[in-house]
């Protein structure tokens, strides 16, 4: 029987060759984590590397492309060694340069064969001797940023163009730095001050959000591994997600509609302010009936799912089964390229293209102009993505409004008063503003 790896260095590497297969990285990794049953030091340095080279894969490629003469005849997962040992020498201070080169050889050994041993070695032990090739050497200065921040060069040229170079800067440095780890008090069953209370006899450093309201950020262990969030009394949730619902009105007896709800976050949030009882209920929908089900599991956890409604609809076809002026509110958390989330999904800025965004632009004013006669008269629409491109933002709102004469668009307002002294009345989240995910919030109410 062949012995389990839990060889937190070697799980990274079949980590890493999972997700440039396609996979996600934190499915990957949360999968990695229960089969290996690893100590918590073993778990951070598994984390550390699998993000870590993520974020830096462009960077990554960059230096080890002069030791590899013939690319095309090395394994996928031998790259993907290499890159693990280049991440770690380069990165984590705290880990000797001996210990790293030592690990990553006897890898290649268990995992190839002698030859795989050797040419490894020769990599490694070259690098060293002659050093890494300088990025800053580069003469095309958005190349240089490419590989400096491991971003593609569409997108740091599109974020020049909308935001200027000093604000595209500054985002660039911030991706790669760690997510922070919020959470979101369950309204409905615990207060604010018992959740800190509780959050820090459990262990946890807790601090409250400068960003959301009833949400603070942790750190310490996991939330995950929380007795609140088990209970449902708290819930994971980046601080910028959990503005769209904050920043909507409704009486507790309205009937709310999350047109894109999976995998139920908003859906529970919104939720919390429901009084079932008096009629009102959120009515959520996904297209695909796998993920109503995650909804269905996430309301129940969070003691809500009497006041949910799921139903396996697209929709952009709410038509079928909702009358006109059917909700008090509506929530639109569209599809969209997720370009805002590229700290905590690092993967995510490989695999898209400014067409990507162009055709779900397409999609997001698809579903508002379909959900737009649903909402009553005086009734709002909010807008929201976790992207950063105007395309998905600016862009579909003008056209929405331009489209909709009877809609006017109002100012989104958050509790802690976010960019007050704005010009818009969308409000826009960039990653390095607040260190929360990047994030685009607007409001169209009903007139006429």
């Amino acid at each position: 029987m062949k012995k389990p790896d839990n060889n937190p260095r070697s799980l990274a590497v079949t980590a890493l060759v999972k997700v440039k297969g396609g996979a996600y990285s934190n499915l990957q990794l949360n999968h990695l984590i229960t089969e290996a049953h690893l100590n918590s030091n073993d778990v951070n340095l598994l984390t550390t590397i699998v993000y870590g080279v993520i974020q830096h894969d462009m960077t990554l490629d960059f230096w080890l492309k002069p030791f590899i003469k013939n690319p095309k005849k090395v394994a996928d997962w031998v790259f993907v060694l290499l890159k693990t040992a280049v991440y770690q020498w380069q990165y984590l201070e705290r880990v000797p340069k001996r210990a790293i080169f030592d690990e990553t050889i006897k890898i290649a050994k268990q995992r190839g064969h002698e030859g795989i041993r050797r040419f490894v070695t020769g990599v490694l032990h070259t690098m060293d001797r002659n050093g890494l090739p300088d990025a800053s050497q580069l003469k095309s200065p958005v190349e240089r940023l490419a590989i400096t921040y491991s971003m593609p060069e569409w997108l740091i040229q599109t974020l020049n163009q909308q935001l200027g170079e000093t604000k595209t800067n500054a985002i660039l440095a911030t991706i790669n730095r760690p997510a922070n780890q919020s959470i979101r008090v369950n309204t409905a069953k615990i207060t604010d001050d018992d959740a800190r209370v509780a959050l820090v006899a459990e262990g946890y450093e807790v601090k409250p959000s400068l960003v959301a309201d009833h949400a603070f950020v942790l750190s310490g262990r996991p939330a995950s591994h929380s007795k609140l969030f088990k209970s449902g009394a708290v819930t994971i949730q980046d601080e910028s997600a959990m503005l769209p619902a904050q920043a909507m009105e409704f009486d507790p007896s309205a009937m709310v509609l999350d047109a894109c709800a999976a995998p139920g976050g908003k859906t529970g949030q919104l939720a919390e302010r429901i009084d079932a009882q008096k009629g009102g209920t959120v009515v959520a929908l996904d297209i695909h009936a796998h993920k109503i089900r995650l909804i269905q599991k996430n309301a129940e956890r969070l003691g809500v799912s009497s006041r949910v409604t799921p139903v396996a609809l697209d929709a952009r076809k709410v038509d079928e089964q909702f009358e006109d002026a059917t909700f008090e509110a509506v929530l639109v958390d569209a599809p969209c390229s997720g370009i805002g989330l590229i700290r905590r999904k690092p993967e995510i800025r490989y695999g898209k293209q400014l067409a990507d965004s162009q055709r779900l632009a397409q999609v997001q004013l698809d579903i508002l102009n379909a959900v737009a006669k649903k909402v009553k008269i005086n009734g709002i629409i909010t807008y929201s993505t976790c992207t950063i491109l105007n395309q998905e933002n600016r862009d579909v709102v003008a056209a929405f409004l331009d489209q909709h004469p009877d809609f006017q668009s109002v100012r989104v307002t958050t509790a802690q008063g976010l960019k007050q002294d704005r010009a818009a009345d969308y409000l826009e989240i960039y990653p390095d503003d607040y260190g929360s995910d990047g994030f685009f919030i607007s409001q169209f109410k009903r007139v006429k």
